[in-house]
């Protein structure tokens, strides 16, 4: 479905790719740039519209057309997004006809029903040079298509212990957005609004990028580099020194811990000196802090991997499967196996 108000054959631009390292300025006369968005079931309604959102406050702006986007499904029609708006689609080989970008737009997990049809087809558009994008879980299609092989991506935080799982040669950063050659991965929710609004200054200068973002009260344009999860990552920056070289010592072992000696080793404290210090900034010890940690993980790969109960235990570094629904069900109050349900649901 064309959401713009010009018509879907119209011309396209010359440009092939951006790299956040090499900025590319669109001229004054430059054909519009048109975006083919590919939207899976249960999208996310909030990084579709950050999405398309500055791309038409910039055509109001400028009073003429210089982004066009195009809605688009496997074989066109209806495509139901988390919250149950349905959003009326073209069939994606038909929106592709011309279009220099094509962002594949996830929110839930992607089910394995949905991956040959379209990897074949996004592999096809990769051969033909489209410029190749994902918002949020978007992401796993890619990678599942061998698409990300060699470049920076990203996805949104939930979903990141679990892709890292599943693609462990990838290189996943934990940033809003990454721009790699033809490659543009995104992490959803209002990440998708930064990223366009770098596009949007990559294109056509800082002074519209900051119109359009004035657009939507958005005071600070936040660079790609920026990590997700800005507000825990603020409250884990005050921590002592110390106690922040425990904690990633502690992410960085998930699937094999760390005894509690080890960790205090790694700060040349002995374990009560450690126990004192996490209870005072954490309120609860250091054993306590780490099995959340793990089982904090271990929900989201539940929620975002394909990997049975006992794998998911192991994965975190659970000796049996009956300890690992214990503590499950101690802090989440259901069962691992209820958590797997809940997303089937």
């Amino acid at each position: 479905m064309n959401s713009s108000k010009t018509s879907a054959n119209a011309a396209t631009s010359n440009i092939s790719y951006l790299d956040q390292n090499q900025p590319v300025t669109v001229g004054a006369n430059q054909k519009p740039v048109t975006f083919v968005l590919f939207l899976l079931p249960d999208l996310s309604m909030m990084s579709l519209a950050s999405m398309i959102e500055p791309m038409r406050s910039l055509n109001r702006l400028l009073n003429k057309t210089a982004y066009i986007w195009k809605l688009a499904s496997l074989r066109g029609g209806q495509v139901f997004t988390s919250n149950g708006i349905g959003m009326e689609t073209l069939a994606v080989d038909e929106a592709l006809e011309g279009a220099d970008y094509l962002f594949v737009c996830g929110g839930s997990r992607v089910k394995h029903g949905e991956k040959p049809a379209h990897m074949s087809f996004l592999r096809k558009a990769a051969r033909s040079s489209h410029v190749l994008g994902a918002l949020s879980t978007g992401s796993y299609l890619l990678a599942r298509a061998g698409l990300l092989n060699g470049y920076r991506c990203t996805i949104h935080w939930e979903s990141r212990p679990a892709f890292r799982e599943d693609f462990p040669q990838l290189d996943c950063t934990n940033n809003l957005f990454e721009i790699d050659r033809n490659r543009f991965t995104c992490s959803g929710g209002t990440a998708a609004l930064d990223m366009m609004l770098y596009l949007i200054e990559q294109q056509h200068g800082r002074e519209l990028a900051g119109a359009v973002a004035n657009q939507f009260h958005h005071e600070r344009i936040r660079e790609g580099q920026t990590n997700q999860l800005g507000g825990s990552q603020q409250l884990f920056e005050r921590l002592p020194i110390g106690l922040r070289t425990v904690i990633r010592a502690m992410l960085d072992n998930i699937e094999d811990p760390i005894s509690m000696p080890e960790l205090a080793g790694e700060i040349e404290l002995s374990v009560r000196q450690l126990q004192r210090l996490f209870l005072q900034y954490t309120g609860m010890t250091p054993h306590r802090y780490y099995v959340k940690i793990r089982l904090q993980q271990a929900r989201e790969l539940l929620l975002y991997s394909d990997r049975s109960i006992i794998e998911v235990a192991v994965c975190t570094g659970f000796t049996s499967s009956s300890h690992f629904a214990t503590s499950y069900k101690r802090v989440y109050a259901i069962r691992p196996s209820d958590t797997r349900l809940q997303q089937h649901m």
